[in-house]
């Protein structure tokens, strides 16, 4: 018998391997079709938010088919987009959807990318109108755009706001590696946003030639998911979309292939504005467009497991102190249409760029000549296999985004759309074949000697790695007759490894009918709000909350203070160093991390339903055993005085340093700018004894679980890891320490050298006010609607303004204040002019010119996310929070709808007023300095 069981299992094996070439199953759940005139369209069912879809078209064109004198065209197309169509003329799109509760940059949006264009409606209701709506939109977005001579001129001003905005030493630099990364292929010269010279003087004539030579059925896709009818849906779109007529005789949609080359790519870039080094090595590899196949999965997956495992063993290394680099990122991903690449991006400490180098590049080539452990690869298949068997759980839950994300995939990567569950079983018959041997010859696949490029970001004045030192460092890594293979050894402990728990027990439970939850009483006298929720299958979230945060932080202990979530961190937990313990961790889905805030400290964290216990566990931890690693302190100082240099010539760094000083002084204790006075009184007993101060007692911490997770499996994982805390019965609350402003109305103009100038606008008010539902309300609507008016008038009227953000709400603690602000970039030249319109709608705001329609989107937005919200758990413990910590029923129609329906223009206007006549105010403007 056994003899038979054995022949069986190796014909098995034997007819798996015949069949590599079978395709991955298909999830026959998105529906996928093509119309005559070649539009493909998607169309998926899911209640993830109730009652709302989204719509997306996807075109398989981007930038990278410009010509020469079409640079910018294809990102000046999105743009208008959202300025008129065939049925939506001017911004008829987005006060269409604007009165229905959408927001713009949030649910309406979209992007260009070297190959593809998408855009983008998010969660729309989903009543008769507004699915028509929707593809009417995705119609008109299609074919029928009006492109007309107006639009296209007042939106010249608006792309060249965007483009000053993003300049700055990093995109510089980005620009001077792109020939080398894309081996001076025409990707090199297609950057998206393209050239301002083209922007501001092309012919209108280019754009629309543009529009009807690339933006056509046979290379767009539609999507629309959501809460819907697929079939109705699908009906709906053969009828509107069938009437698009095909372009006759179409341009070829070409793909630009970068070239091969032999000899290492190498380019040094540096900029004024950039004080810290840079090194990434890649390798490009040819990326398969055809149809995916077992076998294409297998590559995957063993690509992934291995650049998992390699990331693992830099990680290590970066966490000794006598590391040369601070952190280094390796990856196997898309660089382009036709190509991969094999990715390393390392951050040296200072003056040791070649050290640093050598020293990752010996850990990969490490790799390349022994390959991978036996407990390496067991314990990758198992956090492999975790993530399968988590996202299976949460299959039903997947967000809009992320199937949007999938379906691109398959249309303009001929990505399959896998049925998880059946990839997931020929994955573990995959899983379970892997050797060493497997491993070893894919990391030996991706490292090659061909089609290889080294960028640097070189720093005037250091020892900037060079090409000649590149090629030996290289060369002696390779030819190391001292290289030695990777070993460890790490079995056989679980987390609580050491630990001796005496179990608690839970005292008292006391149901809440009206949150429907449930507060348990612990015996060591910890109070625990627990509530199911299971919108998002397979997930459970964790939060334990305390008074008190730096308000009670001695002056001279802040700067410490503010690195003990970094320390913690690095540390590891427990009886595991940071290195160890994620191999504790592998297989399992859960994570806690604390945090120190003004006024209160956190612990946070979440899992997956089998994991509650670890979950807990861990909390358990951070209490009861926190580490406090004197070697990872070393590690994180490296890291400080790196970005201490990093950001001593960063624009907007400095910024934020002018800011603090001319609000506060140059000697406010507890406003203090992070310089080198700042990190010298940073200490590790310091650390330490804040963070053993502020999580001494948990049961001064209030807690919450929401999830996934019956109250039978969480109880006695309570009284095992929560009860069983030692805690004591002091009590704390925050001090007010907050910092007056330098003076009631601050004014001042800084210059800073630029390379590429620009002026930063920064205006806020603050008043005194009441904490109540409805003050919070007002003072969220009253930004909202400064939101529509300067996205009008700077940004639509003037052209002025890329995107001015202007922001507001009511704080709670230390003070209850009324908040406004408003900050943008724009043309040094326009600064005046654009700062004294913001004024002036304030004004107006503040005499009651207040736009009835604006505020009905604004007060219509927030009755949509509120019941959009209800569809994610996250509603769930923001009821239990807001309840317990604040003292009122979320649910209770008083507390929301009948606040809402009562907000009237009147409360905004008095607001407006209060903050503009009694309220303290700063305009902060930075301008380039002209002597530069």
């Amino acid at each position: 018998m056994k003899k038979l069981s054995a022949l069986f299992l190796l014909l098995s094996i034997n007819l798996f391997a015949q069949n590599l070439s079978n395709p991955i199953p298909i999830d026959k759940t998105i529906k996928k079709g093509v119309l005559p005139n070649g539009l493909t369209y998607y169309i998926k069912s899911t209640d993830v938010v109730k009652n709302a879809a989204s719509y997306y078209i996807i075109q398989n064109v981007g930038s990278i088919l410009e010509n020469d004198d079409q640079q910018g065209l294809a990102h000046f197309l999105e743009h208008m987009a959202f300025n008129g169509t065939e049925n939506f003329e001017g911004k008829g799109i987005l006060n269409t959807f604007q009165e229905k509760g959408l927001v713009f940059g949030r649910d309406i949006n979209a992007y260009t990318g070297f190959d593809e264009t998408v855009y983008n409606i998010d969660n729309v209701p989903t009543t008769p109108e507004l699915i028509d709506k929707g593809l009417l939109v995705l119609h008109d977005w299609c074919n029928y755009l009006l492109l007309t001579d107006e639009e296209i001129d007042a939106e010249r001003g608006v792309i060249k706001e965007e483009w000053r905005t993003r300049q700055n030493g990093q995109m510089r630099l980005f620009q001077t590696s792109l020939p080398i990364t894309f081996n001076h292929s025409k990707y090199a010269n297609r950057l998206p946003i393209g050239l301002m010279s083209i922007v501001e003087n092309f012919e209108y004539k280019a754009l629309r030639d543009f529009y009807h030579d690339w933006y056509r059925t046979d290379l767009q896709a539609i999507a629309i998911v959501g809460d819907i009818d697929v079939n109705v849906i699908e009906a709906k779109i053969k009828k509107l979309f069938s009437k698009i007529p095909a372009v006759e005789n179409p341009r070829e949609r070409f793909i630009v292939e970068i070239p091969e080359n032999k000899d290492m790519l190498y380019s040094l870039g540096m900029d004024k504005e950039i004080s810290t080094a840079m090194i990434n090595f890649g390798i490009r590899h040819k990326k398969s467009l055809k149809d995916q196949t077992v076998e294409d999965l297998q590559n995957a997956l063993l690509e992934s497991m291995v650049t998992n495992m390699l990331s693992a063993r830099i990680s290590e290394v970066a966490q000794k102190p006598d590391a040369h680099f601070l952190g280094a990122n390796l990856r196997y991903a898309s660089l382009a249409r036709a190509n991969n690449v094999f990715s390393i991006r390392i951050s040296p400490k200072l003056g040791e760029q070649q050290e640093a180098f050598s020293e990752v590049l010996t850990e990969v080539y490490r790799a390349v000549k022994f390959g991978f452990t036996p407990s390496e690869i067991n314990r990758t298949i198992k956090k492999f296999s975790n993530h399968y068997e988590t996202q299976i759980a949460k299959k039903d839950d997947q967000k809009h985004g992320t199937l949007i994300n999938i379906i691109k995939d398959n249309y303009l990567n001929n990505k399959t759309i896998a049925d998880i569950e059946k990839e997931y079983e020929i994955a573990k018959q995959l899983f379970a074949k892997f050797s060493p041997e497997d491993l070893h010859n894919t990391i030996k696949r991706l490292y090659t000697k061909n089609n290889r490029f080294l960028n640097v970001t070189g720093v005037e004045g250091q020892n900037n790695l060079t090409e000649e030192q590149a090629h030996k460092i290289i060369n002696a890594v390779e030819n190391n007759p001292n290289l030695t293979p990777y070993t460890e050894a790490f079995e056989g402990k679980t987390l609580i490894s050491g630990l001796n728990i005496k179990e608690g027990s839970i005292v008292n439970t006391e149901k809440n009918e009206a949150l429907k939850s449930t507060t348990y009483t612990l015996s060591n006298g910890i109070k625990v709000h627990y509530k199911f929720a299971n919108k998002q299958k397979n997930t459970v979230a964790f939060n334990a909350i305390s008074h008190g945060g730096y308000s009670l932080i001695k002056d001279e202990d802040l700067p410490s203070a503010n690195l003990v979530g970094n320390l913690i961190s690095m540390s590891g937990l427990g009886e595991f160093s940071a290195t160890e313990l994620p191999k504790i961790l592998a297989g399992k889905s859960a994570s806690m991390s604390p945090s120190i805030g003004e006024t209160t400290e956190n612990l946070k964290g979440s899992s997956t339903t089998k994991d509650v216990e670890t979950m807990l566990q861990l909390a358990h931890l951070y209490f009861a055993k926190p580490r406090f690693d004197e070697q990872a302190f070393q590690v994180m100082q490296g890291g400080i005085n790196n970005f201490l240099i990093k950001r001593s010539k960063d624009i907007g760094e400095q910024m934020k340093d002018s800011i603090t000083t001319t609000l506060y002084g140059n000697s406010n204790p507890r406003k203090r700018i992070f310089n080198q006075d700042f990190v010298n009184e940073i200490s590790f007993n310091k650390i330490k004894s804040v963070y053993l101060d502020r999580f001494a007692n948990p049961a001064d911490f209030e807690f919450f679980i929401v999830g996934d997770v019956k109250a039978e499996l969480l109880e006695p994982l309570l009284s095992k890891y929560i009860a069983s805390l030692p805690t004591t019965t002091d009590n704390e609350t925050f001090k007010d320490v907050s910092q007056p402003w330098a003076s009631n109305n601050v004014d001042e103009d800084i210059y800073l050298p630029m390379e590429d100038p620009k002026t930063n606008v920064n205006i806020a008010f603050k008043i005194a006010n009441d904490y109540t539902v409805k003050n919070s309300y007002v003072t969220k609507a009253l930004g909202a609607i400064m939101q529509l008016r300067l996205t009008e008038t700077l940004r639509e009227e003037e052209g002025g303004v890329y995107s001015p953000r202007a922001q507001a709400f009511l704080t709670k603690e230390p003070k209850v204040l009324s908040y406004l602000s408003v900050n943008f970039d724009c043309n040094p030249d326009l600064a005046e002019k654009l700062i004294d319109i913001v004024h002036n709608e304030l004004s107006k705001i503040a005499t009651g010119n207040i736009k009835q329609e604006d505020l009905d989107k604004t007060l219509t937005s927030y009755k949509k996310s509120r019941e959009q919200s209800k569809s994610n758990n996250g509603y769930d413990m923001a009821l239990l929070t807001t309840f317990y910590r604040d003292g009122y029923n979320m649910n209770n129609p008083k507390n929301f709808e009948d606040v809402i329906n009562n907000i009237s223009s009147k409360d905004i206007q008095v607001l407006a007023k209060k903050l503009q006549n009694n309220g303290k105010s700063f305009e902060i403007v930075f301008k380039p300095n002209n002597n530069l």
